[in-house]
């Protein structure tokens, strides 16, 4: 069978993989072969397998020795990889790159904003994001234009994930962000309001924030839902959570992760009744801090560099200087002390949990914030494969509502990555992505060029 793969390859003329390609390739045809395939079902792995895609579309699955490979095929050998559906992150935030201030963040960017438009940023999130095997995502607040011009860059080819995007969020506490990322709601026929123009203005989903009353979630759900838009949620506290949930908000965001003891059993088994997902978000500050406080070199990646460019490096770095002091954190001692509780509640209690990040808030970036969500899962007693599932068919078909998107099988959108070990064995291995292909496009990985004869 190994011999077979190897007459394969050469004569496919694609031994060599360029892991660190970014230029994307669109071939006809394309095959993943030799790896470990993970499909995004409950099933066991299938190991040597190939994947063979034509156009966008997963066209066959199964064993090496079984899955014809086609002469004009691009090959991707994955022998010792696993292979498995892209990952989804279900809480982005791509005007942000993880600088640690807020408010000098956004000054920086006004003052520097012939160099870096929020166009620029924008494009330096998606590239981290897709480069890190995130073909999809659903962002979560920015200002309306910008995040549906990045939405449509991608659709036509620009590396990035998939979006579903919300513009502006909803919120009585205006705080922090300028005011074209929030809308100040001042009543709940206001807040229905303006779900009519976002909706209007082509959003996928909308996001109420902070400080809603119950009528506002009432008002602004209906709204939402008379449109066919999702509604999430960005809640903490028990009755903020309870009202949210009573108005039928579709997906609950940042739940238990803000320094709070485990919710009501009352509240805990109407969740899980309801199939509503939940979307946890909870490396972000309790297990960040403490991760970076014992190896802040995990600051230092020398691609940020590349992939900011200067000044906007500097200026990252700088924001850094005094870590342990950064607003940000300064609750979380509290988050600590109940984040395993929290957690748990989700891990043992039969919710539907989905994958998501907050990736951008400060040192929570963009190329790792997934699977270090994902690790915290598996190291409190979630299993790897049920992690996997959640980042990649849950997200897709409960958060995104894409039933043709989250796991490899045939008839499936081409979504698949490759990383270099066994993420069953050791969930981080997420963190080494080798291979991206979306929507049949090979966004890295991709074989080196051929040499040209003299």
């Amino acid at each position: 069978m190994h011999s077979m793969f190897r007459k394969l390859t050469v004569a496919a003329a694609t031994l060599a993989l360029g892991a660190t390609a970014v230029l994307a390739q669109a071939p006809k045809k394309v095959a993943l072969v030799g790896g470990m395939l993970i499909t995004g079902r409950e099933e066991q792995p299938l190991h040597h397998a190939a994947v063979l895609i034509e156009g966008n579309r997963i066209v066959a699955v199964g064993p090496m020795d079984q899955v014809k490979i086609p002469a004009d095929a691009t090959v991707l050998d994955t022998t010792n990889k696993t292979m498995l559906p892209g990952l989804i992150d279900t809480h982005v935030h791509m005007v942000l790159v993880g600088h640690g201030d807020y408010p000098r963040y956004f000054k920086w960017l006004d003052d520097h904003k012939k160099d870096y438009p929020l166009s620029r940023i924008l494009d330096i999130s998606a590239k981290q994001l897709i480069l890190a095997g995130v073909t999809s995502g659903v962002d979560l607040g920015a200002p309306l234009q910008e995040i549906l011009d990045v939405r449509e860059r991608i659709k036509k080819g620009m590396p990035g994930p998939r979006l579903q995007v919300s513009g502006p969020w909803l919120t009585r506490h205006v705080a922090i962000f300028p005011a074209s990322y929030q809308h100040d709601v001042t009543s709940p026929a206001d807040a229905a309001a303006f779900v009519d123009k976002l909706a209007d203005a082509g959003v996928d989903v909308i996001k109420a924030h902070s400080g809603l009353t119950r009528e506002d979630y009432f008002a602004l759900v209906q709204e939402a839902h008379k449109r066919g838009i999702k509604v999430h949620a960005h809640i903490y506290d028990e009755e903020s959570v309870r009202n949210a949930f009573d108005a039928g908000v579709d997906i609950l965001q940042h739940v238990g992760s803000a320094g709070l003891p485990p919710y009501s059993e009352q509240l805990q088994n109407d969740i899980a009744r309801s199939g509503r997902p939940v979307v946890p978000t909870v490396y972000h500050r309790a297990w960040l801090y403490p991760e970076t406080i014992d190896f802040p070199e995990r600051l230092d990646d020398p691609e940020f560099k590349e992939e900011l460019g200067e000044p906007l490096y500097s200026e990252m770095m700088d924001s850094f200087k005094n870590f342990p002091s950064l607003a940000y954190f300064q609750r979380v001692d509290r988050e600590q002390f109940f984040a395993q509780k929290s957690l748990k509640q989700w891990i043992d209690g039969g919710e539907v949990v989905s994958m998501g990040t907050d990736n951008g808030t400060p040192a929570n970036f963009h190329k790792d914030a997934l699977w270090r969500e994902m690790k915290v899962f598996v190291d409190n007693g979630m299993s790897p494969m049920r992690a996997i599932i959640d980042a990649t068919r849950v997200n897709a078909r409960n958060v995104m509502g894409m039933r043709d998107l989250g796991t490899v099988e045939p008839g499936k959108l081409a979504d698949v990555i490759a990383v270099d070990g066994n993420p069953l064995a050791d969930i981080s291995v997420l963190g080494r992505v080798d291979v991206v292909v979306k929507d049949g496009v090979i966004y890295k990985g991709a074989p080196a060029p051929a040499a040209k004869k003299k």
